[in-house]
């Protein structure tokens, strides 16, 4: 037992600081005590897509703990520079207040911006300005590398259409799909796998521009394929199963059938 630990009825974020701080100090958690930033890396990751997942089905109740669970991260970092020295959890408070104050001209000083389009390129001009950026290859360097591929993609291709770097319609960028799988199935034909790796991220990165212009979320939109996906093959399973058949033994035309005829299935349940 800490001495001195208060029990409340009611807790508040200065609590949570504390009681990061307490798990952290000499007789706290050993667990605790033997952390540091890159040893919880993937807890944060982890906690981070629960909170996703909460936001996905309309989870109320479990969105508040996930959102705790995120507090007990950022808590955990800044405290691990506390003991460091270097910063603390004021200090990241401090930081982001600063920084939405500054990217917020039209409401807290005097710039207009009326729309939603003339605020994301104020926020761009600044964020620009603020972190010395003199180009918008810099700018698009600065979007982080260990984001989910298409998410990145996206974000790279949203940054280089604000600089003019653009298809002026999706003609365009159908277009390149177009050309991008035929340069892929060139390289299968020729039988060169690592020429083929290199043209179909070519392709996956010009499908992400088709997502862009019909504003779709490649991420959300390869989630719900997937998704659908697994509830087809689970009706193909079980349609094989019905018949005395097993999916492995069946022949490319009869898993064809079942596919078209699962499809069917799960088409009506949705009219």
């Amino acid at each position: 037992m800490i001495k001195g630990f208060e029990f409340k009825e009611n807790y508040d974020f200065d609590d949570l600081v504390n009681i990061v701080k307490v798990l952290r100090s000499p007789g706290g958690c050993p667990w605790d005590i033997e952390q540091t930033h890159k040893s919880i890396r993937a807890n944060f990751i982890e906690e981070t897509y629960e909170v996703i997942e909460a936001i996905d089905t309309d989870d109320e109740a479990l969105l508040r703990e996930e959102l705790g669970d995120v507090m007990l991260q950022v808590a955990l970092h800044a405290q691990m520079e506390t003991e460091k020295g270097s910063f603390d959890i004021g200090d990241v408070a401090d930081g982001i207040c600063k920084k939405l104050i500054v990217r917020h001209p039209h409401v807290f000083g005097d710039v207009k911006a009326n729309t939603t389009g003339e605020v994301l390129k104020n926020w761009d001009e600044i964020k620009k300005r603020t972190k010395g950026q003199s180009s918008q290859t810099e700018v698009m360097e600065t979007v982080p590398r260990v984001l989910p591929s298409l998410m990145r993609s996206s974000k790279v291709q949203q940054k280089a259409a604000r600089s003019g770097f653009d298809w002026p319609d999706i003609s365009g960028a159908v277009e390149k799909v177009h050309e991008e799988l035929g340069e892929l199935e060139s390289e299968i034909t020729r039988g060169d796998n690592k020429a083929g790796a290199a043209e179909l991220g070519d392709l996956l990165f010009a499908v992400v521009n088709i997502a862009r212009f019909i504003d779709a979320e490649p991420e959300e939109a390869l989630t719900a394929s997937c998704d659908k996906f697994i509830k087809r093959f689970a009706l193909c399973e079980k349609f094989a199963t019905e018949s005395g058949r097993e999916l492995k033994s069946m022949t490319a035309e009869e898993l064809d059938t079942l596919w078209g005829k699962a499809k069917d299935v799960l088409q009506s349940e949705t009219e």
